[in-house]
């Protein structure tokens, strides 16, 4: 696990070295070498991280489920707001009852965790309310802020997971099926629930996925478009992977982004849940 040592009170252990001048360089050199192993780590969970999919029947015990979610929640927020708010599912049963909402894929029921990330505006306006303060967040713009808390707040809470070496796996399907989940976690009006992430002790080691190349998604000062030689050569090296040549074969396709156009992200699909997440915001008061 990483970042299990931490220098909490640096004056205290100044102090324990007394005045000896002849110790005081070796713990300037113990000081640099545990920044520095610290930063190594950090770069080692960010840099070689892979979705986990499978999980051991090893529970996360309290303590550290606790500490992760604290750690998350120290994430940037707009306005020290915090509009978010965290829905951990361990039951059994409940997992079993989440699991048709997210098309029955089996990391919702054999995770030992489930963490449901909802936009929260909820909390804060009963707060203005009982402050004789008038809040002004049943629209479109709150629901966005808050979105982008809640993801904040899931993306920091999965690298301090990481960190302790668990294994997390972000399910897309939360905004799809966001009115029954809405029903079965209970959500008030004001809350809207926007992502889910799977959180257990690893029983897989899979291969990092590919990503594209820095230069295919960093502008500098400015926006600058595409070209069809650009994307060529962003999208080489994924076209011409051996899992993408073999999903074309099996689905009879000629490119790459027909498997995401025809198969994965149909159009009639997104229309379809967009509409239901447009009744989702109007019937939870963002609309």
């Amino acid at each position: 696990m990483f970042f299990q040592f931490v220098v909490k009170d640096l004056a205290k252990i100044i102090k324990s070295f007394s005045i000896n001048i002849l110790i005081l360089p070796e713990f300037a050199y113990f000081v640099t070498y545990s920044t520095t192993y610290k930063m190594r780590a950090i770069s080692e969970v960010l840099l070689k991280r892979t979705t986990i999919r499978k999980y051991t029947s090893e529970p996360v015990s309290d303590d550290l489920l606790n500490k992760i979610l604290e750690m998350g929640c120290r994430a940037s927020t707009t306005g020290n707001m915090q509009v978010y708010s965290i829905v951990v599912t361990r039951d059994q049963k409940k997992k079993e009852e989440l699991a048709p909402f997210h098309f029955n894929q089996k990391m919702i029921t054999e995770a030992p965790v489930v963490l449901t990330f909802c936009a929260d505006f909820n909390r804060f306006s009963k707060w203005c309310l009982m402050r004789y303060a008038e809040p002004g967040y049943d629209n479109f713009l709150s629901f966005f802020t808050a979105a982008i808390d809640a993801l904040l707040v899931a993306q920091t809470v999965s690298i301090a997971a990481e960190s302790e070496g668990l294994g997390i796996c972000y399910i897309g399907t939360t905004t799809y099926m966001a009115h029954k989940i809405i029903e079965l976690l209970e959500l008030p009006k004001g809350v809207v629930p926007v992502a889910t992430i799977t959180l257990g002790w690893p029983a897989e080691h899979p291969e990092q996925v590919d990503r594209l190349p820095l230069e295919a998604v960093v502008h500098s000062e400015k926006y600058l478009d595409y070209t069809r030689e650009s994307i060529d050569r962003f999208y080489k090296d994924k076209e011409n992977r051996s899992d993408s040549l073999q999903f074309m074969a099996e689905n009879k396709k000629e490119t790459l982004a027909q498997i995401f156009t025809d198969i994965r992200y149909k159009k009639e699909d997104n229309e379809a849940f967009s509409k239901i997440l447009l009744q989702v915001l109007k019937d939870q008061g963002f609309m």
